[in-house]
């Protein structure tokens, strides 16, 4: 019974009567609930939806839009993009043996996908929509640097390319990589130093952050806008946490609601982003929980990140050959040109690297073994010393 009567306790209080909680809607769907895959491609398509304003009209017109507060939905959603990832990272270190898996997982899914995008707009975008010769292209220090967005390094330019658009950047979306890494090091801190599995000190962790932000408000307000990068990594913690108390989160219609007017709210505000992860976390997760038929078209692979990756420079391409044109014009060329391109990216690139994570199982174990040789070394070692001594006291 989907509803069936059962005690929980929350947080450590009293028990109180549930009848859902995120974790039997989880097992309810066999721990792979198909929300979380369409979640993620209706992001990505969110993202390349407001680039359109970016790409078309420029930076200061997007910031207007930002600033009367009509867009908070847009401002939801790579906030949900991360707050989703904290959630189903957090399964994939709990699937881990040690960090070896969990990081080299989180490598083969990021880096291999991001390379490739970096050289094509490099190697191929640029010199077809360069300004400059061939020889100048090539041989400018900007060109160059291009290349180590691929270990996040972030770089926005490509020499005498997009030079006339509204907006210049390659591809600006690849400024939440940097915090993307960050998230995956958070994590990986918090597993070694043992917090990450006493839910209760990953709660507090939060709450720090929460202090940290009140504080970092009255030292360095912002305005209302795109959640900044720090907020993002509330983001991706909430998500963290909200997977590892979901047997005592309750599911529920009217705290997604209230979650979702108090994201709304907060995003709507100056400096609101700072205090959004929980409602924007609860929000997401509910969402990402139900578990409607998998399409087997759009579900055939993961094709989210390809869709993020490529969108901006795709939509970027379009503005320069066809010039500023309506935003729905750009809409019905630049997302079926992205949507091809994700696609390719998946098959050929994204899944293909994914079917090597058994070489990280191979590492994994080699270097258990190794260890555990060099523990029993150690012990040894100090035993023989210990024996030393004794033998030269007597």
């Amino acid at each position: 019974m989907r509803n069936c009567i059962n005690y929980e306790y929350i947080f450590g209080s009293r028990p109180i009567l549930l009848t859902d909680t995120f974790e039997s809607r989880l097992r309810a769907a066999n721990g792979r609930p198909s929300g979380f895959d369409y979640l993620r491609v209706v992001l990505a398509s969110a993202v390349l939806g407001w680039h359109v304003i970016m790409t078309g009209y420029g930076d200061e017109f997007q910031n207007q839009l930002l600033r009367s507060g009509y867009c908070a939905p847009v401002a939801l959603v790579l906030p949900m993009f991360f707050a989703l990832s904290g959630f189903l990272v957090a399964g994939s270190l709990d699937r881990s043996n040690t960090l070896i898996t969990f990081l080299g997982l989180r490598a083969f899914r990021i880096v291999p996908a991001l390379a490739v995008e970096v050289f094509l707009s490099a190697l191929i975008l640029g010199p077809l929509l360069t300004t400059l010769s061939l020889r100048e292209y090539f041989t400018h220090p900007t060109f160059l640097a291009y290349f180590l967005n691929v270990v996040g390094e972030i770089h926005y330019f490509l020499p005498g390319v997009f030079e006339n658009n509204p907006n210049h950047f390659v591809n600006g979306q690849l400024w939440t990589v940097p915090f993307e890494l960050l998230c995956y090091v958070l994590l990986s801190a918090l597993a070694v130093f043992g917090l990450y599995a006493r839910p209760k000190l990953l709660l507090i962790v939060l709450l720090l952050f929460y202090i940290a932000q009140v504080f970092n408000t009255l030292l360095r307000p912002h305005s209302v806008g795109i959640a900044s990068g720090p907020s993002l990594v509330m983001m991706f913690l909430a998500g963290v946490a909200a997977h590892k108390l979901r047997t005592r989160i309750v599911s529920n219609w009217y705290l997604f609601a209230a979650s979702l007017v108090a994201s709304l709210v907060l995003l709507s505000v100056p400096n609101g982003d700072r205090f959004a992860a929980m409602p924007v976390a609860y929000v997401t997760v509910y969402l990402g929980l139900f578990n409607p038929p998998r399409n087997k078209v759009i579900l055939s692979g993961d094709y989210s990140y390809g869709l993020f990756l490529y969108g901006y420079p795709i939509q970027q391409s379009v503005v320069a050959i066809f010039g500023v044109i309506a935003w729905y014009y750009n809409i019905l060329i630049a997302i079926p040109c992205a949507i091809v391109v994700a696609v390719a990216s998946w098959w050929l690139v994204e899944k293909p690297i994914l079917n090597y994570r058994g070489v990280l199982k191979d590492i994994e174990k080699w270097a258990i073994a190794r260890f555990a040789r060099f523990s029993r070394r150690s012990v040894a070692a100090l035993a023989a010393e210990s024996a030393r001594k004794v033998a030269d006291g007597a």
